[in-house]
């Protein structure tokens, strides 16, 4: 299904490329934190913000639409899990008011491109019925 002729690769993919931004950002909120807090609350964070990218790349390596469009959904989940822990950094002063939007606004915009991506495959299993 996912073959990289159909789409031009992953890498051209509008979610795809989301996702990696989202993981830049909050690799450089995770730089900021101290030893201590990228322990507790920063791993959890990045690890949150890694899995959007590696479920949507799983996904699309998928043989089968529904397969993919239940990773996409594991990424949707990892992306409401980045929003849960951005907030806690804000709440807790770890960052502040504009990075905690920017990195916020970058989420909302993945988490739709998520959602249009799975109608896409969707239509597309539809098709082949």
């Amino acid at each position: 299904m996912n073959d990289n002729n159909k789409f031009g690769g992953i890498e051209n993919l509008d979610v795809y490329k989301g996702a990696v931004e989202i993981s830049d950002e909050a690799w450089i909120i995770f730089n900021t934190l101290s030893k201590n807090f990228q322990y507790h609350i920063g791993n959890q964070f990045l690890d949150a913000a890694d899995s959007i990218g590696a479920n949507i790349s799983e996904g699309y390596g998928r043989y089968h639409y529904r397969e993919s469009i239940n990773f996409n959904n594991f990424a949707r989940g990892s992306a409401f899990e980045t929003r849960y822990w951005l907030s806690r950094l804000y709440k807790r002063s770890f960052i502040n008011e504009s990075t905690s939007n920017v990195l916020n606004n970058l989420l909302e915009s993945c988490i739709a491109k998520i959602n249009g991506y799975n109608s896409y495959l969707g239509n597309k299993l539809k098709d082949q019925h």
